[in-house]
């Protein structure tokens, strides 16, 4: 499967006068049916996302060695999970039911049982993913147009949310403007720190990994650059033993996909690693 995937590779550039980002290498394909949303590692396991329900795979092995499936009227749509901790935090909104409303929910990595949850509630958008970095929680609340969206508010008003441990709002930042073309009618599905103080974020569709900053001054973040990758989007997650390889998922063959990323670039000091 991952030659096939490699063979289906079809990342554009940013602007089709620039070169295309250099090409992922994809070391490995593990099926799981569940990897329709997002998928996150620790030492031993792999998680994959599908709204209710969560699948843990073995890394040695490939094969399903544990899961969860919750009662789709209170888990309607988890958009994706960090493994932290000896837990597995994981984004959810009620898309593409409105108002929208997201909470955060907790699951014990080693039994698979919901822990804990907190609900921000309506106002912001759909939680689609959070981090954990430099004492903070870092969360996107992506904005829609059309389906799921609340007008008059679009895509463009996704807003990424920097909060204290207890979740109490600290700053917040709207995305680039070039970064939210390319998100289309959706937004961001993925998002991680890299150890190089530089956000990593995905889209919906598009197999690129946006590089993002801090802004010096203002409430915009600052586009760095645009990797490849070697699937469409969504939520995912640097692998935690493997400095220099990402996974995500590949919807339409139901997989998690371990790929290398190319060699830091001038413009990017490597994200290899997430920060604590």
């Amino acid at each position: 499967m991952a030659a096939a995937l490699a063979a289906s590779w079809t990342a554009g550039p940013v602007d089709a006068a620039e070169p295309a980002p250099p090409m992922p290498e994809i070391v490995r394909v593990v099926a799981a049916p569940e990897a329709t949303q997002g998928v996150t590692d620790d030492a031993a396991f792999l998680y994959a996302v599908q709204n209710g329900r969560i699948g843990r795979y073995s890394r040695a092995t490939g094969e399903r060695v544990g899961s969860w499936q919750g009662d789709p009227a209170l888990y309607i749509h988890i958009n994706s999970c960090r493994a932290m901790d000896g837990e597995l935090v994981c984004a959810m909104s009620n898309y593409p039911e409105t108002p929208m409303t997201s909470s955060v929910e907790w699951f014990d990595a080693r039994t698979m049982r919901h822990v804990r949850s907190h609900s921000f509630g309506p106002g912001l958008g759909s939680l689609t993913w959070i981090d954990w970095h430099g004492g903070s929680w870092w969360a996107c609340f992506a904005n829609y147009d059309g389906e799921g969206g609340e007008a008059p508010r679009d895509h463009r008003a996704t807003v990424l949310v920097r909060m204290d441990s207890h979740f109490v709002r600290q700053e917040a930042w709207l995305f680039p403007r070039d970064v939210l073309e390319r998100f289309g009618h959706y937004s961001a599905s993925g998002g991680r720190w890299g150890a190089d103080g530089r956000l990593y974020v995905t889209g919906h569709d598009r197999a690129e990994l946006y590089v993002l900053a801090l802004p010096e001054a203002g409430g915009r973040l600052v586009h760095v650059d645009t990797m490849a990758l070697p699937t469409n989007g969504q939520a995912f997650d640097w692998d935690v033993l493997r400095p220099g390889h990402v996974w995500t998922i590949d919807r339409r063959h139901a997989a998690m996909v371990e790929s290398v990323l190319p060699p830091a670039g001038a413009s990017r000091a490597g994200p290899w690693r997430s920060s604590p």
